[in-house]
């Protein structure tokens, strides 16, 4: 009988119940990959989750007890058999595996859209436990990649988040010399920020209603700023296009605000790529889709086939990091990282946490 060893861990019970708590340690079985996981991530559904306030909340606690966290990034400690073989994976190599588990039979994965997976195995989610943790297990039929060494853990945690940013705008068609909306400049909007510049649109044009963001968005490239608090933003879209509106709308704020504004500020034939994640419905005039501009509306979920883009962009500095990734805690003071994800304290970005053992 083998010695059971233990690890400390946020473990999600319910609604506005997570524990940081001592769990069994993973141990690799076939074509499976254990990490020490060295960073890990606050994204912004998770305070939803903890508040019962996404969507998707009760799928959550239908699964707990769960470790929470699906942004991560670790080192391989243990391959299991078939691994090493499977992954191209060393022990000591850094590795991510993309946050869902797709179960390979379904309609959608036979077709290749394994992002939309019916089983739709999340980790920290709906399926394996998260990498809110000091070990992580990347079961069998996890999409593993191998990370450079010489990345820091500081910017390979963005792999994820920049993974979903890349997949928005693709999602969003962006094509050269059309005029970008992106609505929030959290981290998913400031990484499509970056991104969307490197398809060398004719107008880029970031809102959020928080300064020191915007801010950072011009550092980033951003070719004009708007805080609808202070300026209405229909209107002045539609003044730097002439009267014509914009071409393209990147919503990343999960704002119904924001979603009734791009229907606005978009011209005819105007397309709407919606990211965000919501903690309420959101109501829109369909007669202004249809009937006044014929609206074309995509939906952004998860990172599909672009986990290598973002590792590149990444190793290259083609997507830069540091005025993004803000805020690192240890994770046993996880409550004061998710509170300060939440109500942006001290200007917060993207808030990561530091296991102890790392």
């Amino acid at each position: 009988m083998r010695e059971v060893s233990k690890i400390k861990a946020v473990v999600i019970y319910g609604k506005e119940d997570f524990r940081y708590e001592e769990i069994e340690q993973p141990k690799a079985g076939e074509n499976e990959v254990v990490v020490k996981v060295e960073r890990c991530g606050i994204c912004a559904a998770d305070p939803k989750i903890f508040h019962g306030k996404a969507y998707f909340s009760q799928v959550v606690y239908d699964h707990a007890p769960i470790v929470a966290g699906h942004e991560f990034i670790g080192e391989v400690v243990e391959l299991g058999p078939g691994a090493k073989e499977k992954y191209g994976l060393e022990i000591g190599e850094k590795a991510i595996a993309e946050q869902i588990v797709p179960c390979g039979k379904c309609y959608f994965c036979k077709r290749g859209l394994y992002n939309m997976c019916d089983v739709h195995e999340v980790f920290g989610v709906s399926g394996p436990d998260g990498g809110w943790a000091e070990y992580l297990k990347y079961p069998d039929r996890s999409l593993i990649w191998k990370v450079p060494k010489d990345l820091p853990y500081g910017v390979s945690i963005a792999i994820e988040p920049l993974a979903c940013a890349i997949h928005g705008v693709e999602r969003a068609n962006l094509q050269l010399g059309d005029v970008a909306v992106i609505t929030g400049a959290g981290p998913i909007g400031l990484f499509m920020l970056q991104v969307a510049k490197l398809k060398n649109p004719k107008l880029l044009i970031v809102s959020d209603p928080v300064d020191p963001r915007l801010k950072i968005a011009k550092e980033l490239g951003a070719d004009v700023t708007i805080n609808p608090a202070d300026l209405n933003l229909v209107e002045k879209v539609r003044e730097l296009t002439n009267g014509l509106g914009c071409d393209v709308v990147l919503e990343a704020s999960g704002s119904s605000a924001a979603v009734e504004a791009a229907v606005q500020m978009l011209r005819r034939r105007g397309r709407l790529m919606e990211f965000g994640v919501f903690a309420e419905k959101t109501c829109l005039d369909f007669s202004i889709i249809s009937d006044i501009k014929e609206l074309e509306i995509v939906g952004g979920h998860l990172g599909a086939y672009t986990y290598p883009l973002a590792i590149r962009y990444l190793s290259e500095g083609l997507v830069k990091t540091d005025r993004i990734v803000t805020h690192n805690f240890p994770l046993e003071e996880w409550k004061e990282a998710i509170e300060t994800a939440e109500k942006r304290t001290d200007n917060a970005i993207k808030v990561t946490m530091t296991p102890e053992s790392s």
